[in-house]
């Protein structure tokens, strides 16, 4: 029998509220507390939290508080990845990160989903992950919801709401997100 975090991971209906991973949100938000308030400045305190926070990161990521996520352990990332200020990652299913990705303000990565059905909404959630590749640009406050793939090379406009993959070297803006431009890899 699958624990309620293995069932997470996967993507089948998990309970949020399960003891472990109430505890395992817990420790995450120590963690970002530490370091979007007490450890603010870029200091080896700070990259300390950051790979503690985020153990499967690539050289060289760097995060301007503030910034969330749920778990951070689901979040892998390659080298030279930059999150600016208020990002937010919900990383109940993997968020994998390429190298050489930027994110601008305000950007919102979204695995988590929940069930149409109300009854079922109250108890139990599931979570699909997000991929994206190298060399990637996602502007301000775009959204990439559930279960999204973005391909290398990709530029995302900002206020971008993503619900659909996006082919490699691809310029993407709107709600929903079109692709309006292939380039050049």
């Amino acid at each position: 029998m699958k624990t309620e975090k293995e069932k997470m991971i996967a993507g089948e209906y998990y309970l949020a509220g399960n003891p472990i991973l109430v505890k395992e949100r817990r420790r995450a938000k120590i963690l970002l507390h530490r370091l979007n308030v007490t450890e603010y400045r870029l200091t080896k305190k700070a990259k300390e939290i950051i790979t503690e926070l985020i153990p499967n990161a690539g050289a060289n990521l760097y995060i301007e508080p503030p910034f969330h996520c749920d778990y951070g352990y689901n979040i892998v990332c390659g080298d030279n990845v930059y999150f600016n200020v208020n990002c937010v990652v919900l990383d109940c299913a993997p968020v994998k990160i390429g190298s050489n990705v930027f994110f601008a303000p305000g950007v919102q990565l979204y695995t988590a989903n929940h069930p149409l059905e109300a009854e079922l909404r109250k108890t139990l959630e599931n979570a699909l992950p997000i991929s994206i590749g190298d060399d990637c640009w996602i502007g301000g406050n775009s959204i990439i919801l559930p279960g999204i793939t973005i391909g290398k090379g990709c530029v995302i406009g900002a206020g971008s709401i993503v619900t659909k993959d996006i082919p490699d070297n691809s310029l993407v803006v709107g709600n929903p997100a079109k692709v309006i431009k292939k380039l050049n890899p």
